[in-house]
C-alpha cells in the first residue's frame, strides 16, 4: 500500500458543526472507500436516528459518540451486504509478532498482524465494529485498509 492508503482512516469533520456528518478525504484512492461509507453514514443520520431534529438539523447537530455511531452503522451494513446478508467479516491488527517471512513474500508488520472476526448476524458484526471503532477512526489506525481486508473477506475471495 501507498504512504497515502497506509495512513488514511475515517476521519470526520469537528462535531456539531455544519458538516459534523462528513468524512473527510484526502486526495487519491482511498476516497472511493470513503464516499460509499459516507453515502451511508447519511442515510443512517437522517432516516433511521431517533431524534427531534429536522432532517437538516439531524445532519449538523452531530455529536462524536453519534459520528461512531452512524460510522459502526455504515460499516456494518456494507459489510453485510457484501456478505450477501449472511455474514460480515471484519479485520482488526492484533499486537505485533515476530515472523520469518515466506520465500517470495515481504513481510510489511501490518497484513502478518490481521485477525478476522465472522459473524452471521448483522446486529452483533455492528455492536463489535461499535465497540473497536477506533480501529477504523483512529490516526495511525490504518482504518480505511483494514475496511477494504474486511469488505474482501465478507464477499468472499471466491465471489
Amino acid at each position: 500500500f501507498s504512504c497515502e492508503w497506509a495512513t488514511a482512516h475515517f476521519r470526520f469533520r469537528p462535531p456539531h458543526s455544519d458538516l459534523a456528518y462528513a468524512l473527510e478525504a484526502g486526495k487519491g484512492g482511498t476516497r472511493a472507500i470513503l464516499v460509499a461509507v459516507q453515502a451511508h453514514i447519511i442515510s443512517y443520520l437522517l432516516f433511521t436516528r431517533e431524534t427531534e431534529c429536522t432532517h437538516l438539523e439531524r445532519l449538523c447537530r452531530v455529536g462524536r459518540w453519534e459520528q461512531g455511531q452512524a460510522l459502526a452503522t455504515a460499516l456494518a451494513e456494507t459489510l453485510w451486504a457484501a456478505g450477501g446478508g449472511g455474514r460480515a467479516v471484519v479485520c482488526l491488527v492484533t499486537a505485533p509478532i515476530t515472523m520469518v517471512p515466506h520465500e517470495g513474500y515481504r513481510a510489511n508488520s501490518f497484513t502478518e498482524r490481521i485477525q478476522l472476526f465472522e459473524f452471521s448476524e448483522k446486529t452483533a458484526a455492528q455492536g463489535f465494529i461499535s465497540d473497536h471503532i477506533n480501529c477504523f477512526k483512529g490516526e495511525g489506525s490504518h482504518g480505511v485498509i483494514l475496511f477494504l481486508y474486511s469488505l474482501l473477506f465478507s464477499r468472499t475471495l471466491e465471489r
